[in-house]
């Protein structure tokens, strides 16, 4: 089978990528990926990855852009769809999987004018703009968060379940803003710095690169020794290695933290697209899986007081609650659905 990944944008989209891509190549598939020279993308696939091709497409998001700016972001698609067309018949392409962001537009929408078969994932619980306006043609339209999914739970990489525990007490915290950081995030941690050095609690930090020079002079005025991060490839390890999260509510994160057992007070960014990070907390907070509180006042008190709660039940309820070999079962139902 020869498939045809594409999205991306961000890291959230991307990882579910890497992730389908490990899953295909496991299974003796084949795979292209077609993303942007916007965003993260070439930064993930452009130099290292298992895909037998990439190719970066130059695509802008078309929903938050104004005017004159809307119109030339879609003639870009355009042309990128053209492209796009060109590139699936190179390769002789079965299939395209979408996981979303405006870098999956131009391939989603040539793999459906060839009449090929598309399937999409979704990452939050509020459907994309893209994934919305594409799902009526989709083959399969997969989501953690939808009930009626024939695939339930998140491509997550092996990795975090294979380092899986159960957290019986707190020693190690980590702070993860994302990428780009978080300075809410990156305050939070500073704030209670020294009352976790008092309780012992070691301290992870991934501050960002635009908030690291900051964020590590004010730990030396503290004197507090933390292991801080602008950036870091690692998070797997340090995931495994901390007992507590304070972390974005980003999909890709959120789940990662699930299939490794640890627990998370998520603060959702508060300008996503449609308020997404907070309703992919909130699933998580309806579950009895973890907490949310939104930036402000009370962010502080609501970490303080979870400092004080058991660790260990959340942990075991996690790791119930995740799914292994997701992306497995996706590439799989797509040389299924070729195969009917």
């Amino acid at each position: 089978m020869k498939l045809c990944i594409t999205g991306g944008g961000t890291g959230g989209h991307l990882v579910i990528a890497e992730a389908l891509v490990e899953a295909a190549v496991k299974e003796g598939h084949q795979a292209i990926f077609i993303g942007s020279l916007k965003g993260q993308d070439r930064k993930y696939f452009e130099s290292n990855s298992k895909f037998s091709h990439v190719y970066f497409l130059d695509t802008t998001g078309v929903v938050n852009q104004k005017g004159f700016g809307k119109l030339k972001a879609l003639y870009k698609v355009f042309l990128a769809f053209l492209k796009s067309r060109k590139i699936l018949k190179q390769h002789n392409i079965d299939a395209t999987y979408s996981v979303g962001g405006f870098s999956a537009a131009p391939a989603s929408f040539a793999t459906l004018s060839m009449f090929k078969p598309l399937f999409i994932h979704e990452q939050n619980a509020i459907e994309g703009r893209l994934n919305s306006l594409l799902k009526p043609y989709a083959k399969r339209f997969i989501s953690a968060y939808d009930s009626a999914s024939i695939i339930q739970g998140y491509p997550v990489k092996d990795v975090f379940f294979k380092n899986a525990r159960v957290r019986d007490e707190l020693k190690t915290i980590i702070f993860m803003g994302g990428s780009q950081g978080a300075k809410a995030i990156n305050d939070l941690a500073l704030s209670v710095a020294e009352e976790l050095k008092n309780k012992g609690i070691y301290i992870i930090h991934q501050a960002g690169e635009t908030d690291f020079d900051r964020v590590k002079n004010e730990y030396e005025k503290l004197g507090v020794d933390a292991e801080l991060y602008a950036f870091t490839k690692e998070l797997p390890s340090l995931i495994t290695k901390a007992d507590l999260a304070v972390s974005r509510a980003g999909a890709s994160t959120l789940w990662e933290l699930t299939a490794s057992g640890c627990p998370a007070l998520y603060v959702p960014y508060p300008y996503a697209a449609k308020d997404h990070q907070f309703y992919n907390a909130s699933f998580i907070v309806e579950n009895d899986l973890g907490w949310c509180e939104r930036e402000g006042e009370g962010l502080k008190t609501k970490l303080l007081h979870i400092l004080k709660e058991p660790l260990k039940e959340k942990s075991q309820t996690l790791l119930q609650y995740s799914h292994k070999d997701v992306a497995k079962k996706m590439i799989d139902d797509v040389f299924r659905v070729l195969n009917d």
